[in-house]
């Protein structure tokens, strides 16, 4: 399992590769910053942390581009 989060914003989402499937937190541009709407696993490799790696991931990515987030998404929040 990958466990490198990457931006792709042609879907507005990030991702995680687990294996053959991804782990998703979706987003969109809000006047400039970053607002984390849905995140998503697996059910069955929910409970396992992936859902906080991706959480990890997504941060660090939004720091080292500059932007600042907004977390609408319970999970990130």
């Amino acid at each position: 399992m990958d466990g490198q989060v990457i931006d792709n914003p042609a879907q507005s989402r990030f991702e995680m590769a687990l294996g053959d499937e991804i782990a998703v937190a979706y987003y969109k541009i809000e006047d400039g910053r970053v607002a984390l709407l849905h995140t998503e696993v697996p059910q069955h490799l929910s409970g396992q942390g992936f859902g906080s790696k991706v959480a990890q991931g997504v941060f660090e990515a939004v720091r080292g581009s500059g932007r600042r987030a907004i977390a609408k998404c319970p999970f990130m929040s």
